[in-house]
């Protein structure tokens, strides 16, 4: 990662002491916790997304920086929320805010982070920009809340689980390409194209979480393994063994989502080996990590370009 950050390394700390700055509030509580999630790190991909496809379109500025730290705010709010929602007690190896300070301040800092991105955006001043985030934010709490209504549900199909992870997740990445287009006056042909270069990232990098939840080490992971099929997600690898695996693994999968259960996990991590569904999970992301890359295609050459092919590999050839 830290290769690929290179073409923006100095812009890239902008935005995380701009991060620091904005975590500033009169209530004490507000800055524990917010401190508490955002110090804990891990990749910072979407703002990184953000700046370099600014870069790879010719300018990097402060409207970037800006619109970078309100796009990981925006991630920041909903991982809060998140781990509140599946009860998660551990996140990039350490214990979730929840765990640590307890549902009610997770939740409401998580609202304030939301609104702190918001406050970012109107000083961009750009209705574009302020349009296609509020769609954007309202796509993601849908996506929340359809994947909480899947929750338990063994009937899911490709196409269900499929609409989930993109409201979810990959409409954030495609917001943050499609705005750092947007702010640096990119036309409407090139803005679109950026939006489905992160949307179909997006996916891909979706699909792969989903592989690693039954088969990532704990430890790389910084989450535990099966925390997936405790919370009843009907993903992708446990869709394909209701397709494909044995009558035995079929009902043995049926199960453990019904009942929200990781009781049977080395019977259920088994039977997704056996049946290929990891394989399969990884060349359904291929798919769409090779849209991604036909999306960059029309980009001239450079070193911003190089680093989004490489994280665009990156998503569906990693350990966490």
């Amino acid at each position: 990662m830290q290769q690929i950050r290179a073409s923006v390394a100095t812009e890239f700390e902008q935005v995380n002491q701009l991060i620091v700055d904005q975590l500033h509030s009169n209530v004490p509580m507000v800055e524990n916790v917010g401190h508490y999630i955002v110090d804990a790190g891990g990749k910072r991909l979407r703002p990184l997304l953000v700046l370099l496809s600014a870069a790879a379109l010719g300018d990097c500025n402060a409207q970037h920086i800006k619109f970078a730290a309100v796009v990981e705010f925006i991630h920041t709010a909903t991982l809060l929320h998140d781990d509140v929602v599946d009860i998660s007690s551990l996140r990039r190896g350490r214990p979730t805010a929840n765990e640590t300070f307890g549902n009610a301040p997770s939740v409401l800092v998580g609202d304030f982070l939301y609104t702190r991105a918001f406050q970012l955006m109107v000083e961009l001043q750009d209705m574009e920009i302020l349009r296609h985030m509020a769609d954007t934010t309202n796509t993601i709490a849908e996506g929340e809340v359809l994947q909480l209504t899947r929750a338990g549900d063994a009937a899911t199909t490709r196409e269900q689980y499929l609409d989930v992870i993109t409201r979810k997740t990959a409409v954030l990445f495609a917001a943050g390409c499609y705005g750092a287009a947007t702010l640096g006056g990119a036309d409407q042909d090139t803005r679109r194209a950026m939006q489905e270069f992160g949307l179909n990232l997006g996916i891909a990098f979706q699909m792969i979480d989903d592989v690693l939840d039954y088969e990532g080490d704990p430890a790389t992971m910084g989450k535990n393994v099966g925390d997936d099929l405790t919370e009843g997600k009907p993903t992708l690898p446990l869709i394909h063994v209701l397709r494909e695996g044995t009558e035995q693994e079929q009902a043995l999968v049926k199960r453990a989502i019904s009942e929200k259960t990781a009781e049977d996990i080395v019977a259920v991590v088994a039977a997704v080996k056996r049946c290929g569904a990891l394989d399969y999970t990884r060349t359904q992301a291929r798919h769409y990590h090779d849209l991604a890359l036909q999306r960059l295609q029309q980009l001239p050459q450079s070193p911003a370009r190089s680093a989004l092919e490489q994280i665009t590999a990156l998503s569906i050839n990693r350990d966490h």
